[in-house]
């Protein structure tokens, strides 16, 4: 039998670009920076630019003399319609509208930033710019917007946002006249002045963020989808929070009552009804009009939710969690909107307190039941730094996770999340049992890697667990049983290191980061059993 003693236990993990070959050896670098992934930031910015290739820095201009290029676009670049986009790297919510993700199909938007307050890197095609060297330039008559950037290497260059590639902007400029005056003041014209006390009608749609108009016909009020969230040092409720459009988020808080008794049946916050009794408007314009219900959408009630009720000296059917489910469809606002509850009983005594869960979850109209049950990407396709690094068990995907220790030193129940690109390391003690050797080994090799150890890595960060091909094996070697030249010692592992060859694929104007293999690499020691 195996004597009772502490074994310090280690996992390290080492994410190398493909092309550097690995040694069995503990790793001692650091995450990668941009000189060593390739040509693009790690996790950073990927673009997809029309017209010519140009480096990665932003505007990407190199240009010697009166040469003119086409760099990728500034931030602010000319949106095209999400089909115009053939990958969408940031929708990473299958079935969900991911927020200022331009591309994301799921969001139903012809024109995202109408919604959305930018659009992330990548979610838009790059707009098309034409660059000389600033020095040559004394003064623009262009009618096109121009701006003057800083290239990599310090020079100004003067750039000229273009609506088609092929023309230059040095024809002959267009003649105003009474004829055309109209339409070209109505194409790049504004007001000079805006009035402060004109009023203002409410936006035709949400935007990403925007409060939720709720309405209550009984009292013809209108207010706001409330989602209560603590405040201060005792977490207590405000009620005052509301819930964001596109948003899905969680809350907790706690209430405190001093007479339970007289609030039992009194607080509408224990009241299930409270959360329902109301309509939600689909967008903002609805409330020009209150008397049209095509504008409003009733709250589903998902399943029963009794009234508090004070029984002797325990109030029944108590509020204790709230769950929303919305679902959006672009411009057209808010379809469907759905509520479910967790009640509790509550011991009437002096200061009962009780905690409340909130929970509010977007998702877009009618949606594919697979697509809700598929967990959250770590890139699409390529893998983004600090996502969840996927792995595969049988059928079933996850996180990648290394042990973690509590605040002893001990090992803890829970487990570091493996994120891609990211190098870590770590350790704990573990308390060795009276067992034999092979039930040693599996509580050791349990601790390193969960209950059940993973069998397949994920190739792209949007990897389907139902096709096998977009999923590499794990390399893996266990420690032998026994000791070959002691027969009666133990040989268990004591440190288990993780090591991910990666590397781009694909365009270099948009790189895909993807993981070409992986292994388990496991450090053995035997010990002598009794």
């Amino acid at each position: 039998m195996c004597i009772s003693q502490l074994m310090l236990l280690q996992v390290f993990f080492l994410m190398v670009p493909e092309g550097v070959w690995l040694q069995p050896s503990s790793p001692s670098g650091a995450a990668p920076t941009p000189s060593d992934v390739g040509p693009a930031s790690p996790g950073g910015t990927l673009q997809s630019s029309e017209g010519s290739e140009t480096p990665w820095p932003v505007p990407g201009i190199s240009t010697v003399g009166p040469t003119v290029v086409t760099p990728s676009a500034p931030e602010n670049g000319t949106v095209d319609p999400f089909p115009a986009l053939p990958v969408c790297v940031c929708d990473l919510t299958p079935g969900t509208c991911d927020i200022n993700c331009c591309c994301d199909r799921d969001c139903y938007l012809l024109h995202p930033r109408t919604v959305f307050s930018f659009c992330l890197p990548g979610s838009v095609r790059s707009s098309s710019w034409m660059c000389v060297d600033n020095s040559l330039i004394f003064r623009s008559n262009s009618p096109f917007p121009s701006r003057v950037f800083m290239d990599s290497g310090g020079v100004r260059q003067f750039c000229v946002l273009l609506n088609n590639s092929r023309l230059n902007y040095f024809q002959k400029l267009q003649k105003v006249n009474a004829t055309n005056f109209q339409a070209l003041a109505t194409e790049f014209g504004g007001e000079s002045f805006t009035s402060t006390f004109q009023t203002q009608s409410p936006p035709p749609f949400y935007r990403a963020g925007d409060p939720i108009l709720t309405y209550f016909p009984k009292w013809s009020v209108i207010s706001l989808l409330k989602q209560p969230a603590g405040v201060g040092a005792g977490g207590l409720c405000a009620e005052s929070n509301p819930a964001g459009f596109l948003e899905s988020k969680s809350t907790t808080c706690a209430r405190f009552f001093k007479n339970l008794t007289n609030s039992c049946t009194l607080d509408p916050a224990l009241n299930a009804a409270s959360y329902y009794n109301f309509t939600v408007l689909k967008v903002p314009r609805g409330m020009t009009d209150l008397q049209n219900t095509k504008f409003q959408v009733p709250v589903t009630l998902v399943s029963q939710a009794g009234s508090p009720l004070l029984s002797g000296n325990i109030c029944q059917n108590v509020v204790s969690q709230v769950i929303y489910e919305i679902e959006t469809n672009g411009t057209f606002g808010i379809q469907k909107v759905s509520v479910s509850f967790g009640q509790t009983n509550l011991t009437v005594e002096p200061d009962t307190s009780l905690q409340q869960h909130f929970l509010i979850r977007f998702r877009a109209f009618q949606q594919s039941t697979a697509a809700s049950l598929t967990g959250p990407r770590s890139g699409n396709p390529g893998y983004i730094v600090g996502k969840p690094l996927l792995a595969l068990t049988g059928d079933k995907s996850h996180s990648m996770t290394l042990l973690q220790s509590q605040g002893d030193g001990i090992c803890s129940v829970k487990k570091h999340e493996v994120q891609f690109g990211v190098n870590a390391i770590s350790g704990c003690k573990l308390r060795l049992k009276k067992m034999d050797c092979s039930h040693l080994q599996q509580e050791i090799y349990q601790t390193l890697h969960g209950k059940t150890s993973p069998e397949h890595v994920a190739i792209f960060g949007n990897a389907d667990p139902a096709q096998k091909r977009e999923w590499t094996r794990i390399l893996s070697r266990n420690c032998s049983v026994s000791a070959m030249h002691c027969t009666s010692c133990c040989v268990i592992p004591v440190s288990l290191e993780i090591q991910v060859l990666w590397a781009y694929t694909g365009l270099q104007s948009n790189p895909q980061a993807h993981v070409s293999g992986a292994r388990f690499l496991y450090q053995c020691q035997s010990i002598k059993e009794k």
